[in-house]
């Protein structure tokens, strides 16, 4: 409240802003346990299509990320080394329970999928060269590719409070597309190429944005 003896001022509305309440927290996993099998539903679901199932079910059902959330850490796991989403499972498990979160999650992403590998494989050792078991696969091959294409452009409106600014981000992942789509550029020169100018670029919107309410005090 102002006194009635003195008029607002812009340094009285900045103050306000920065000390309006932050948003309740997210849901997150009660323990180790929820978490393990958690993602061993996750992992026991992604049959090719794993990034569909790991955004319905982390922030749509679970809500333990925002979309914004999703492709940020999404984000690192695809540059980081190994698969996509055994990094985000570590990931997700440090951040709410540190290095035993990581290893837990790790062991839900892998335990269940590793007997259902070998059980797989045992079982298509003789019969893996018949048309309607290649068919087959074939087919669940343009279901992920179906299911992985509907996810991306389900978190196309997250890149809106992006720091680059959708046009920026728009014509990267244009860029990205044409390098690996149709030039068939090797991802490592692709990270280098593109990712490294996006990274400066999102480095300079990021400090030009942060000192931006300074300047109106």
């Amino acid at each position: 409240m102002f006194s009635a003896d003195r008029m607002p001022t812009s340094e009285d509305s900045l103050v306000s802003i920065e000390t309006e309440p932050t948003p309740p927290n997210l849901p997150r996993p009660a323990s180790l346990t929820a978490l393990f099998w958690a993602i061993s539903g996750i992992a026991l679901q992604g049959f090719g299509g794993v990034l569909a199932v790991v955004q319905r079910e982390l922030v749509e059902k679970k809500q333990w990320l925002t979309t914004e959330e999703f492709v940020e850490d999404w984000a690192v796991s695809q540059i980081m080394p190994g698969p996509n989403v055994v990094n985000l499972a570590l990931i997700i498990g440090d951040r709410y329970f540190g290095w035993r979160g990581a290893l837990v999650a790790l062991a839900g992403m892998l335990t269940f999928p590793l007997f259902v590998v070998m059980a797989l494989t045992i079982g298509l050792a003789g019969i893996g060269h018949l048309p309607a078991v290649q068919g087959a696969l074939r087919g669940m091959g343009a279901v992920s590719a179906g299911l992985i294409a509907g996810t991306g452009i389900r978190l196309v409106p997250a890149l809106r409070s992006n720091a680059m600014g959708t046009l920026a981000c728009t014509l990267i992942a244009g860029l990205v597309f044409i390098a690996i789509a149709f030039l068939r550029v090797p991802l490592a020169w692709t990270l280098l190429g593109i990712g490294l100018p996006a990274f400066f670029w999102a480095l300079h919107r990021i400090r030009t944005l942060s000192t931006g309410p300074k300047e109106l005090v």
